[in-house]
């Protein structure tokens, strides 16, 4: 599948993997072996990972898809921990460049991939590419997640969620101070009308509620807590947008590209840091937690001591 996107000002001087994966909201190791293999090319000749873009450049991106691009690969995830293997379901601490599940246009490594290569049975309910999928994180999203393995589990779970009994708390660094220290962004979400692979806020957009309360201000940026009402497709990325306070080294949404290279990062600070629920069966309700991976501690750290 041959596609061709123009590199807009704020992935102007990137290198070309970091802005690639931006652009088609894939993982940086993904957009790199892409450049590795030759399937990204521009002004005729193929574009190597470490060239610096140009705003108005064309890049002509060849996608290769499988046979079947929804057919649930087992690839081993070696940095994928398990946080814990019940009856019902299992709970996985995702790390960044990792999706959910298959989709169109994904060749990357996924949860439930790496789950059946892990040699876990998981539920053959709901879609087949998303086998025991009870929700999802993006894949530039890191931390706990949790996956159906029976199918009551699966019932049970996905209801939870639908009718929003699940307590999902995130903790985001945006940029600047948001103001109030906390509150509630109420605003509806939908496609973006000018870009593929973006959402924005828009009037006939989906209802979407975040909760958020500031942890700790740091001058060019704020480390929040979040806690989602509703979870629809980069929910806090758009709403932290939409206020003027992008998740740090987001890109897609707006981030400053200047702080994301001083703070290392080559994706959204963002991360889902804890996952409650009642527990399939019972009346027990249960709690799981994921710290920082490496890169969200060490960009921390730098904006905390001023870099």
């Amino acid at each position: 599948m041959q596609r061709s996107v123009q590199v807009s000002a704020e992935h102007d001087g990137q290198r070309a993997d970091a802005g690639i994966a931006a652009l088609l909201g894939i993982s940086r190791s993904a957009a790199a072996a892409m450049c590795a293999e030759g399937h990204i090319a521009s002004r005729g000749s193929v574009l190597g990972k470490s060239e610096r873009l140009q705003e108005g450049q064309w890049l002509d991106i060849e996608i290769r898809e499988r046979a079947d691009p929804l057919e649930i690969v087992a690839q081993p995830i070696d940095d994928m921990d398990i946080i814990a293997d019940e009856a019902d379901y299992v709970v996985v601490d995702k790390p960044v460049g990792v999706a959910a599940h298959p989709s169109p246009g994904w060749v990357g490594p996924t949860v439930v991939g790496g789950l059946a290569a892990a040699g876990f049975r998981i539920s053959t309910s709901g879609a087949r590419e998303r086998a025991g999928i009870v929700h999802r994180l993006d894949v530039g999203t890191s931390g706990v997640m949790v996956v159906a393995k029976t199918e009551a589990g699966y019932s049970e779970l996905k209801r939870a969620f639908k009718e929003r009994t699940v307590s999902k708390v995130y903790h985001a660094l945006v940029q600047g101070l948001p103001d109030p220290l906390s509150g509630t962004i109420e605003a509806p979400i939908g496609r973006h009308p000018g870009y593929d692979w973006r959402f924005a806020v828009t009037e006939d957009g989906r209802p979407s509620v975040t909760h958020y309360e500031v942890i700790e201000a740091f001058g060019k940026a704020t480390l929040v807590e979040v806690q989602l009402e509703t979870g629809r497709t980069h929910q806090i990325r758009v709403h932290f947008s939409a206020l003027k306070h992008p998740c740090a080294g987001d890109l897609t949404y707006g981030a400053d590209p200047k702080l994301a290279a001083s703070l290392g990062l080559t994706r959204q600070w963002l991360h889902a840091t804890s996952l409650g629920f009642t527990r399939p069966g019972t009346t027990d309700v249960v709690e799981y937690t994921s710290n920082y991976p490496q890169d969200l501690q060490y960009a921390l750290q730098a904006v905390q001591e001023g870099r």
